[in-house]
């Protein structure tokens, strides 16, 4: 086992959890150490709500994400939703449309092929997903969230083409599933640029990942019950410290999933929102009382993909 741990280090990762936690050296492009994410804010109305609650608890949100995808907007929907986020310097990251589990299989249904549901089937629906994602940039969005290596793959390529922006970032779903420093690292080379992390992973396992990689992590304190459902609130500090940069994110215990969502289940959507703003200022308050030397991106900061100026080329008059 010595001489394998030994090899191991030898490609350049750690041979064992880091136990010991290692504080990280690492930051994002301005210096900070951490930022605020809100998930599964879906729409305008509902990004109207994460706006109003974080004046009202005074946190600083940095970015939102949103799960129902790109292609379930309206053109005006998509447009106010882009030209929000660009006026209030956030960044808005929206998921790539079609997927397993909006598509006719059954296998994302069954018990043993649920993680199948997020995957992109086929190559028909590769290129719907494409197409979703020029749509996504040409209104101006700079970030998507995907949950397959396949498509990762491709937009990475088509951006060296020149046939997506060079600026899109691409944030890797929490339901792609890699748990490992190898497996992080291929998707920080075929164009992962953040990484959302399984929600059930220690501090050690935490600090060995990012040993093995520069990309920021996106890490879940409160996780929805169909992930998991932990409140690890007082672990955000050591969690900032070993695994920086990172996105805080705030999840809901006891929220039902509502993707994908729509007008129907709007009103409970932006009451979500509220409440996943509120859970942030208990975590915000957290770092300030254990570690208010923790470094926090300011808003607009360098590296956030905002939006930008779009228009969409409609075939609607």
């Amino acid at each position: 086992m010595d001489r394998t741990r030994e090899t191991i280090e030898k490609l350049g990762f750690p041979g064992k959890d880091c136990h010991e936690l290692p504080t990280s050296t690492k930051t994002f492009p301005d210096g900070a150490q951490y930022r605020i994410e809100i998930p599964s804010v879906e729409g305008v109305n509902s990004l109207h709500a994460v706006l109003g609650a974080s004046s009202k608890y005074q946190v600083p949100i940095h970015r939102i994400s949103q799960g129902s995808g790109i292609m379930l907007y309206t053109d005006q929907e998509l447009t106010d939703m882009v030209k929000l986020a660009r006026k209030e310097k956030l960044e808005a990251s929206l998921f790539v449309g079609p997927r397993g589990g909006w598509d006719i299989t059954a296998m994302p249904w069954s018990s043993a092929g649920k993680i199948a549901g997020q995957r992109v089937e086929g190559m028909d629906q590769l290129v719907y997903a494409i197409e979703d994602i020029k749509r996504g940039c040409e209104a101006g969005l700079r970030s998507i969230l995907v949950a397959d290596e396949g498509i990762l793959w491709l937009v990475n390529e088509f951006k060296k083409l020149g046939e997506l922006p060079n600026d899109l970032i691409v944030k890797v779903s929490v339901q792609m599933g890699q748990s490992n420093p190898v497996s992080i690292r291929l998707m920080e080379q075929i164009g992962a640029g953040t990484f959302n992390v399984p929600t059930d992973l220690t501090l050690s396992r935490l600090a060995a990942i990012r040993q093995a990689v520069d990309l920021p992590l996106d890490i879940y304190v409160e996780v929805p019950d169909d992930i998991g459902g932990f409140i690890r609130h007082f672990d955000i500090p050591e969690i900032i410290r070993v695994a920086a940069p990172v996105y805080i994110k705030f999840g809901l215990r006891n929220a039902p999933n509502i993707y994908p969502s729509g007008t129907h289940l709007e009103d409970t959507s932006i009451a979500l929102s509220k409440e996943r703003v509120r859970r942030a200022r208990v975590g915000f308050e957290m770092i300030q009382r254990y570690a208010p030397h923790l470094k926090m991106s300011e808003k607009g900061a360098k590296g956030l993909a905002v939006p930008v100026e779009g228009q969409l080329s409609s075939t609607l008059r």
